[in-house]
């Protein structure tokens, strides 16, 4: 497999409705001076070749935030914000490349190694789809599946998915060879929720 960083699309996932944050654009909410969405494209750029931005809401403010980037915005052409998956299925169909990573907005500590350690798993078991899993201290293993690396091949498969009515991104990963890697800082996936879990960021 081609699986240089050239070969894939980086995909940041800032599609949703927000719900837990009181529905504001969780990507735009900012972190020491930064958009969330602008961390992790600065964490997503060194590692892929092209970016994407999936945005429903504000996409001229995604724009500008993707400029630096050469970041490009898609949006979802399913209506009623039906979750991460459509977002991933407007990467995978706008990617001009092999693969998409895609990693969710509202992840300011994505790991610089996300790429790189996902596609050597890809390649090695000849997977379909790569994920992140992570143990905490009491032992109790977490998956992370919008963290991914995708074939942009399956974009047909998970159309036909979401035109059944499917939502759930694990009951679609489980219909391909997905591999899921051991990262040990769950930190780096840390994801913020609310208001407060973001306030509380902020001071550190």
């Amino acid at each position: 497999m081609n699986l240089t960083p050239a070969n894939i699309t980086g995909l940041v996932l800032a599609g949703g409705r927000g719900v837990r944050m009181g529905g504001v654009d969780k990507g735009l909410q900012p972190l020491h001076g930064e958009a969330l969405a602008a961390h992790v494209l600065k964490r997503l750029a060194p590692q892929t070749g092209p970016l994407l931005i999936s945005a429903n809401r504000n996409p001229e403010v995604y724009a500008a935030l993707g400029a630096p980037f050469g970041a490009r915005i898609v949006a979802d052409t399913l209506a009623g914000f039906p979750g991460p998956l459509a977002g991933l299925l407007a990467g995978l169909r706008a990617a001009g490349t092999d693969f998409v990573l895609s990693a969710p907005c509202d992840t300011p500590g994505v790991p610089t190694d996300l790429a790189a350690r996902l596609a050597l798993a890809l390649d090695a078991q000849q997977g379909d789809i790569a994920t992140v899993s992570t143990t905490d201290s009491h032992g109790n293993v977490s998956i992370h599946p919008v963290f991914a690396l995708l074939r942009t091949t399956l974009a047909d498969d998970l159309s036909a998915f979401l035109d059944a009515g499917e939502r759930k991104v694990r009951a679609w990963y489980a219909r391909h060879k997905t591999v899921e890697v051991a990262f040990a800082d769950e930190r780096a996936f840390y994801n913020i929720n609310s208001l407060q879990e973001l306030a509380d960021l902020e001071r550190t």
